[in-house]
């Protein structure tokens, strides 16, 4: 079996003004706003949702990104060494609102990590969650925020997040594991 396209540009791009509207109804002064996205393509979805929340409202969003390869619970099952990446937070996280961005949101574990990291900056007020795709199959009590669409899945099956600024193509498609 091949993929099947689950999300093409032109609904990428609804789904990130949507988003983005929803961030601004919640936190309609911005101020102590910061996003953090998750490496690799949650930065890159954070990028975008910072461009678009800056022109709503027209003040600078801090965007900063956190690489969690080494708090993942698995990077001594995983083959090879985990490549590490450089965080990047670039204001104090003290008594502000973070939102975490992702692609997608599977077992849990991923955000797991990223609280973690997180947390090694410091004290937020308050830590929400914005995903692209929430896929389903917790193994932890986390939840998003923000959805940009739930999908139902089998736990063999496999999403996948392409975006321009990384694959030069915005799409996400579903597919078995190989």
């Amino acid at each position: 079996m091949g993929s099947i396209t689950i999300l093409e540009a032109e609904e990428i791009d609804r789904i990130l003004e949507r988003l983005t509207s929803q961030l601004h109804e919640r936190h309609a002064a911005g101020d102590d706003l910061m996003l953090v996205g998750i490496e690799r393509r949650g930065v890159d979805l954070a990028r975008r949702l910072v461009v678009l929340l800056e022109k709503m409202f027209a003040q600078t969003v801090p965007l900063g990104s956190l690489d969690i390869n080494l708090y993942r619970d698995d990077w001594t099952s995983l083959e090879g060494k985990p490549h590490i990446g450089q965080s990047r937070i670039p204001e104090s996280v003290d008594g502000r609102t973070i939102v975490l961005v992702d692609d997608v949101l599977f077992t849990g574990r991923t955000i797991r990590a990223a609280l973690e990291a997180l947390l090694d900056y410091g004290r937020p007020r308050v830590v929400e969650l914005l995903v692209l795709i929430d896929r389903g199959h917790r193994e932890l009590p986390i939840h998003a925020d923000y959805v940009g669409r739930s999908i139902n899945t089998a736990r063999q099956e496999h999403v996948d997040v392409l975006l321009r600024e990384r694959d030069g193509q915005d799409t996400v498609r579903l597919g078995a594991k190989a």
